[in-house]
């Protein structure tokens, strides 16, 4: 038996996310299914992590346990022939024994997309979150500085974030920027349910004048998630890369 480790990238606009749902498409079905076909069996795959309906990937991991003794490039050209349009291996490559991809996992980047050309993109409508509005990019970076290190996280977790602990290690977040476009740059050890999304509907907050970069701290320490921004919608966010061997 040996561990294949595949990357992966998604268009996650017609997918329920990654993890098999019973109520439509998973990205993880897509993978175990094609797998299938072509090992002659059932397969069964570990992902980096879930991402949620309508987040794209372009550096999603997956690995899986087999005792065939395929050339690697089947598991890239042979199954990109039988995955649907919006799904694709990336790569692929034998993993060290006891490789796991989610488990070994030591951190992840996140890259959010937001628009603000005065008017909508049907070119950037699956992949950005249209703003309409100039933000103050300035303000948004200040805020930014304030949520970077370790802290409780909690007032930027979903309701139902299933996390025993809410501490978590935002190791950068940055905005790289275009003349219409502001992209945010997450990378942490790892993330609580929609956290990137919540940090992201947060600072465009602050790009709009509704609240100010130094209220970061105040709303860390209040652990409130009622007190934090919106949750971003999911077509802006991104999965870009999964870190290992203790990146």
């Amino acid at each position: 038996m040996h561990t294949v480790k595949l990357v992966l990238e998604y268009d996650g606009t017609d997918f329920v996310g990654w993890q098999v749902q019973p109520n439509g498409r998973s990205v993880q079905e897509a993978i175990e299914r094609a797998l299938g076909t072509l090992l002659g069996g059932t397969i069964r795959v570990v992902g980096s992590g879930r991402t949620d309906a309508g987040v794209h990937a372009r550096g999603q991991v997956a690995s899986f346990r087999t005792d065939r003794d395929l050339p690697l490039r089947a598991y890239v050209h042979g199954m990109n022939a039988l995955l649907p349009k919006d799904v694709a291996v990336v790569s692929a490559e034998l993993a060290p024994e006891g490789f796991d991809a989610r488990r070994s996992a030591s951190g992840k980047r996140y890259v959010y997309r937001i628009s603000t050309k005065p008017v909508r993109s049907p070119l950037r409508r699956r992949t950005h979150w249209e703003i309409f509005q100039p933000l103050d990019r300035a303000a948004m970076r200040e805020a930014a500085g304030h949520l970077l290190g370790e802290h409780d996280f909690s007032a930027f977790r979903a309701s139902d974030c299933p996390a025993r602990t809410t501490v978590r290690t935002l190791r950068a977040l940055e905005l790289r920027e275009g003349d219409d476009e502001i992209v945010v740059v997450a990378e942490a050890t790892a993330y609580l349910k929609h956290m990137v999304r919540n940090l992201v509907g947060t600072l465009v907050e602050v790009g709009l004048g509704k609240r100010a970069p130094g209220s970061m701290p105040a709303l860390l320490a209040s652990g409130d998630r009622r007190q934090a921004g919106r949750t971003a919608p999911p077509q802006g966010l991104a999965l870009d890369e999964v870190f290992y061997e203790g990146r």
